[in-house]
């Protein structure tokens, strides 16, 4: 079976539909430590994650801008003392789609 991590990203274009609540929740079960949350009227997917220092968290982002870059997906990352928090949506159709689930999992991966 292919995790979420293997799966390949697809284009996302405008006109397609976000995943609802409830399609969501299998692939949330996938990724134990996110949630997902509605932000003016937009669900995303976020996850806080912690580190020993500044200098770790700092590593951790440049990771996951690495994984965005390839996959041409963006996330809000928020870097602080000790910890980053990463937030996943799909901008084009305001909402969740399974390239933000695939780029989640891929996150957990690097910050293994």
């Amino acid at each position: 079976m292919t995790t979420l991590a293997q799966k390949t990203c697809e284009p996302c274009s405008s006109n397609a539909i976000p995943l609802t609540y409830s399609a969501c929740q299998p692939h949330l079960e996938a990724l134990s430590e996110w949630q997902i949350v509605d932000h003016d009227g937009i669900m995303k997917l976020t996850r806080q994650f912690t580190f020993r220092n500044f200098a770790d968290a700092l590593a951790f982002t440049q990771r996951v801008g690495d994984i965005a870059e390839q996959a041409g997906h963006h996330p809000v990352i928020v870097t602080e003392w000790g910890k980053t928090t990463v937030t996943w949506w799909s901008h084009a159709i305001k909402g969740l789609h399974l390239n933000d689930f695939i780029l989640a999992a891929r996150t957990d991966e690097v910050a293994e």
